[in-house]
């Protein structure tokens, strides 16, 4: 049986990258990522879906999960990591999973990705449930850890989101809704940390991001449920109350504390 193309394992359009000097790698590596935010505009209908499905869900309790593998894996996590304190909700509704486990972040486990039953015992510790979605990233859409998950989730009633770079790859195809994002071969052949990761990094920003917006998290343009967990951000928030409550520095950096969040301090003090 022929294997699938994948479009990430195709040569790159350039050659001879060790005659290059610097300002030639990092321009041709620019120009490629340029490629980015277009290739991404293509599926934005298809993200645009995979938010109000996911907000859908949260509003009966629901929770967003990601899974992955290498780059993949750790783009999930850093995207799961960053919702809490930028949004103030607790830890447990946005979770990234990465195949091999948590020492996996910083360093590969070998063939982890090879075994396609884990992602759902991995699942399966949170009580995944048809409240939840779950979201599988894999570049090249063929990853045995992310198939398996998805195909696992999608038995029992819960919502698959497959986000690839290969058109038409098993991930894509296997999910109920497939974010197929083609930004052709990367500058350095097979690298999908480069344009391919870029790309599932912008595609993760909107579909979080979009979610919290969705969800009533944001007011305006402001994060106005953010954790205060450092004098950057209880800066930020105080100005955020200064500015919507006419107030001096220091009466609205009060309200800031003693209330805990800007919502709340405005809503108090309005």
């Amino acid at each position: 049986m022929e294997k699938h193309i994948k479009i990430t394992e195709k040569p790159s359009l350039y050659d001879r990258l060790e005659e290059m000097d610097a300002l030639e790698i990092v321009s041709n590596i620019n120009n490629e990522d340029k490629k980015v935010a277009h290739a991404v505009e293509q599926v934005l209908p298809k993200v645009a879906q995979v938010v109000e499905e996911t907000a859908k869900r949260f509003g009966k309790g629901g929770r967003l999960f990601y899974i992955g593998a290498g780059t993949s894996g750790r783009l999930g996590i850093l995207d799961a990591s960053e919702i809490p304190p930028t949004f103030g909700i607790p830890h447990d509704r946005v979770i990234g999973l990465i195949a091999g486990g948590d020492s996996a972040i910083r360093k590969a486990v070998e063939f982890a990705e090879d075994d396609t039953a884990q992602a759902w015992k991995d699942l399966q510790k949170y009580n995944i449930n048809n409240n939840d979605v779950l979201i599988g990233i894999a570049a090249s859409g063929t990853t045995p850890y992310v198939l398996g998950g998805i195909s696992d989730a999608k038995a029992h009633g819960i919502l698959t989101v497959g986000i690839t770079n290969n058109p038409g790859s098993p991930l894509a195809l296997d999910s109920d809704i497939a974010i197929e994002i083609n930004v052709g071969p990367e500058f350095l052949t097979g690298s999908t940390r480069m344009k391919s990761g870029t790309s599932q990094k912008l595609v993760l920003n909107m579909i979080s991001t979009g979610l919290m917006v969705r969800i009533g998290r944001v007011k305006g343009n402001k994060m106005v449920n953010m954790q205060l967990s450092n004098t950057k951000l209880v800066d930020r928030g105080t100005r955020y109350i200064m500015e919507e409550l006419g107030l001096g520095y220091e009466e609205a950096e009060k309200a800031l504390k003693k209330y805990g969040s800007v919502k709340l301090a405005v809503e108090a003090l309005k």
